[in-house]
């Protein structure tokens, strides 16, 4: 979370974007106790051509003013820096007196030294996460984000270098690697991201069933599995008037009516893999498959509010929240954490699961053992696993993935003009549809064709229509929609469908497309460009894959 700050659906990079622009590197004034150079910092290995990458890189990870500021910070530091000199030499406790602006900030990474007081305002992941590893080693902090460990990174780090290590001093420990303890993975599904473990299975295998096999569920995680045992495990729920409850996995079961429902889980970023070749986002690249469908098990959320003092109906006057938080948590002790509105867990029939189940099975850890939120109809980054805490609040969960990520914006907006404070959380998602088989690029014999795939609508919108093209979308036909039967506002659960049709004669290639409508008569724009935004969110533009007519 260091220098760069990697966040939900995949490591990306989230910036802080009203300052980036504005702030210049060289803010602070230069002071030193144990050295000071009379340069503002010493670069010894970057040559005109490193620099150049480096700037280009920084440009699109920090946006255009940050990255012509820190080109210009490089420029002035191999200006100032004499051609061999020497780094100046530091032992670890030196090192240990710069933790503060006033004095200061060096870190050190391997043998290395560097003075990172003119970046810390810039970082993306917020000045205090920066600040963390003042006077010391970043390695603990970067084997939480593996994303750090890249060229680009590390060429940015050496722009603040100001000397070496002292060769008398130990070496440390090599830091654990904190997701040592992840659960084992199928080796069918597609990695997106290692650590965090971001994955989804093959498009081809997500529609051969409508409740989606645990193993091959898309796994969404922002931070290490936590491993959670279930004997000590408690629920703190905190209600009205400062009381608080504690509740056992088993007081859980025994205390409440369980309750089951079928869920879509789809992340915001499903299908942004489509939007990014519009232009670049920061996220994962999600394909078709970031979305899964289980049978849900556990006990309603508000029967567990009720119990706790809460009313079934909101009755004070302003807006309130549910509020959970995770039991996953970053270095420095920060937990994933999310909120959805008081009336969508506390409505009049509203079933939102502190779910212990899965398709019949105990929760898989990779999936929130041993409790989980489930809330129907909603993005899947409220759903927060391995459940620690629920609270009702006036305000939305401070979390950083609730206030400052899973929003969308405009297409004009950028990281140099983005303000997380002007855009609503996302809560419920489009209408949504995709193409499973065939695959993009698939020879696909002459005579008939048969096309499958999903569709989907957030708040329980179902899916009246799926429209089917062979060419493009000049002419169309109507697919059968399968699945389970579900009520009218309370279609939570996706459909999957199917079309069976002729190819035409002669034809050499097909450009198959689709589009669902759903019960609010809501259809999905038939490109992308439009709804682009920088976080690559709410992807959802007709479904194309072009295949070509041939003879096996």
């Amino acid at each position: 979370m260091l220098l760069l700050r990697p966040v939900m659906r995949g490591p990306w990079v989230l910036l802080r974007t009203s300052r980036l622009a504005a702030v210049a590197w060289g803010s602070h004034p230069q002071v030193c106790a144990a050295w000071t150079p009379s340069r503002a910092h010493g670069t010894w290995s970057a040559g005109n051509g490193s620099r150049r990458r480096t700037v280009t890189a920084v440009g699109a990870l920090l946006g255009l003013g940050a990255g012509l500021a820190y080109g210009e910070h490089r420029r002035r530091a191999a200006a100032e820096a004499g051609p061999g000199a020497p780094p100046p030499v530091f032992t670890r406790q030196e090192v240990g007196r710069h933790r503060s602006l006033a004095e200061r900030v060096w870190v050190t990474y391997g043998s290395e030294v560097f003075d990172i007081t003119d970046f810390v305002e810039q970082h993306p992941g917020g000045q205090s996460k920066l600040l963390l590893a003042a006077g010391g080693a970043l390695e603990p902090f970067w084997a939480m984000y593996a994303v750090h460990n890249q060229p680009h990174v590390l060429e940015i780090l050496q722009g603040y270098k100001v000397g070496e290590l002292s060769p008398e001093e130990p070496s440390l420990p090599a830091p654990g690697d904190p997701y040592a303890g992840d659960p084992p993975r199928h080796p069918a599904l597609k990695v997106n991201s290692l650590k965090p473990f971001n994955a989804e299975p093959p498009a081809e295998l997500l529609t051969e069933n409508y409740r989606t096999p645990n193993q091959l569920f898309f796994k969404r995680n922002h931070l290490p599995v936590p491993a959670v045992d279930p004997a000590s495990y408690r629920l703190r729920v905190e209600g009205p008037g400062g009381r608080a409850l504690a509740l056992s996995l088993a007081e859980l079961k025994s205390r409440f009516p369980k309750h089951e429902v079928t869920v879509t889980l789809q992340c915001a970023g499903n299908r942004r893999a489509e939007m990014s070749r519009v232009r670049p986002v920061k996220g994962l690249e999600w394909g078709v498959a970031a979305i899964s469908t289980a049978r849900w098990g556990g006990a309603r959320l508000r029967d567990v509010l009720a119990h706790a003092g809460y009313a079934e109906e909101e009755e004070e006057a302003g807006e309130r929240h549910v509020c959970f938080e995770g039991l996953d948590k970053d270095q420095s002790g920060a937990a994933y954490g999310a909120s959805i509105p008081y009336h969508t867990a506390m409505g009049r029939g509203a079933e939102v699961l502190l779910a212990y189940e899965m398709n019949g099975e105990e929760l898989p850890r990779d999936h929130g053992y041993p409790l989980r939120v489930v809330v129907p109809g909603v993005v899947g980054a409220r759903h927060v696993k391995w459940l620690g805490r629920v609270s009702v609040s006036g305000e939305e969960s401070p979390s950083h993935w609730q206030r400052n990520d899973y929003k969308g914006f405009s297409p004009a907006v950028d990281w140099d003009t983005v303000d997380f404070t002007t855009a609503p959380a996302i809560q419920e998602l489009p209408v949504q549809s995709a193409i499973t088989e065939p695959a993009p690029g698939a020879t696909v014999p002459p005579g008939e064709l048969t096309v499958k795939g999903y569709a989907w609508s957030g708040g329980g919108r179902g899916v009246v229509r799926v429209d089917v093209s062979l060419d493009g979308g000049r002419t169309w036909r109507v697919a059968e929609l399968t699945g389970e039967e579900q009520r009218p506002g309370r279609a939570w659960a996706w459909r999957l469908w199917c079309l069976t049709a002729p190819v035409p004669p002669d034809c050499a290639a097909l450009d198959i497309v689709c589009k669902a409508v759903d019960a609010s008569y809501n259809v999905q724009p038939d490109t992308a460009a439009p709804i682009w935004n920088l976080r690559g969110v709410l992807s959802n533009a007709w479904h194309r894959v072009r295949v070509t007519v041939a003879e096996d």
